[in-house]
């Protein structure tokens, strides 16, 4: 089966902090454009980041993809918007996977897995999830990844949203059809995922919500996000992951036998790379007449944390707790510090 990808106006991100960064054998070169340095403004502004996300495969077989779309619309109560416009209340899963005809692309795929053999399925559906801040407009979220949805996906894959409310950060969970109306499957890379976050923010500046979408290692941060699983269990206090992590760290922390992780070298040398890009963006800057604005990046480099991997978040988070409570943690306080 042929395979679709995107066609993407660069393969790296817009605010490419080493490149711009860089002097070119002219000084700087071309001079930055204004959407670079719009960008450049949000991202040291700290302007509310978007978030796009791909949640876990399980979604290979009808009766899966059916699960999700029951479990997004919390089993009909909410409204699901599709492609055409047209609300599916009272339309169940099963009824919409009948219109994708996802019944003859699950026979059409197990049949070539019979020929090939030992090869995981692949998807019937991609499980997308579209989220800002808390105190974003939840109108305007939907919106956006309405508008954004249009844009990416109409007249080649079939998709259906929904919206969420029932957390502080309002998001839209998006199913959309692997397979396209010309019978192309859509693979989704770093890439793609870095234009959609791209292209979700500016639709919502464009109605007027200030979101911004740049590289985590760009902005500083170190912490990754959780999967979807680990994160909805801490949510619940009841993460596994979480907990052995938490009190592997509090019993190295009781026997003072903190061990360097073998990822700490590359987040120090990452940062390294991070902050000289950022400085040499503030010299060309400078150079191009936004004094101002090279003074903010000047500062915006000099207030980010050092560089901690999870584990390193996960002791200070002890640590502060032990101070402020004047005693070691006990094992029982263990998780609740961890989720």
């Amino acid at each position: 089966m042929p395979r679709r990808m995107f066609r993407l106006p660069a393969g790296e991100p817009l605010l490419n902090i080493v490149s711009h960064g860089r002097a070119g054998p002219r000084e700087y070169g071309r001079p930055l454009t204004p959407a670079q340095i719009d960008h450049i403004r949000r991202t040291v502004r700290r302007v509310p980041e978007v978030m796009v996300k791909v949640l876990p495969r399980a979604s290979n077989d009808l009766k899966a993809a059916g699960k999700h779309l029951d479990y997004i619309s919390r089993n009909g109560k909410l409204v699901l918007e599709a492609d055409d416009s047209e609300p599916l209340e009272g339309r169940n899963g099963e009824a919409l996977l009948e219109a994708w005809d996802l019944d003859i692309d699950d026979v059409r795929r197990q049949a070539g897995l019979a020929a090939v053999g030992g090869r995981k399925p692949p998807k019937l559906i991609h499980k997308l999830m579209f989220s800002m801040p808390a105190r974003t407009p939840p109108d305007k979220v939907l919106s956006a990844v309405r508008n954004f949805a249009r844009e990416q996906f109409w007249g080649q894959h079939r998709y259906a949203f929904v919206l969420h409310t029932d957390e502080d950060h309002p998001h839209v969970h998006l199913v959309l059809k692997s397979v396209s109306e010309q019978g192309v499957r859509l693979n989704i890379r770093k890439a793609t995922l870095r234009h959609w976050r791209s292209e979700f923010a500016r639709n919502l500046r464009l109605l007027g919500v200030p979101a911004n979408a740049t590289e985590r290692a760009v902005r500083g941060q170190d912490q990754k996000s959780k999967k979807d699983g680990i994160y909805r269990a801490s949510l619940r206090g009841e993460s596994t992951y979480l907990r052995a992590q938490t009190e592997a760290v509090a019993r190295e922390l009781l026997k003072r036998d903190i061990r360097i992780e073998p990822g700490k070298t590359t987040l120090v040398e990452t940062r390294k790379d991070v902050a000289q890009g950022w400085f040499g963006l503030a010299r060309r800057l400078a150079h191009e007449g936004y004094a101002d604005l090279a003074s903010e990046v000047s500062g915006f480099v000099r207030v980010m944390p050092p560089p901690r991997t999870d584990r390193e978040l996960v002791g200070e988070a002890l640590r502060q707790h032990a101070e402020k409570t004047k005693h070691p943690v006990q094992a029982t306080e263990v998780f609740q510090m961890g989720s």
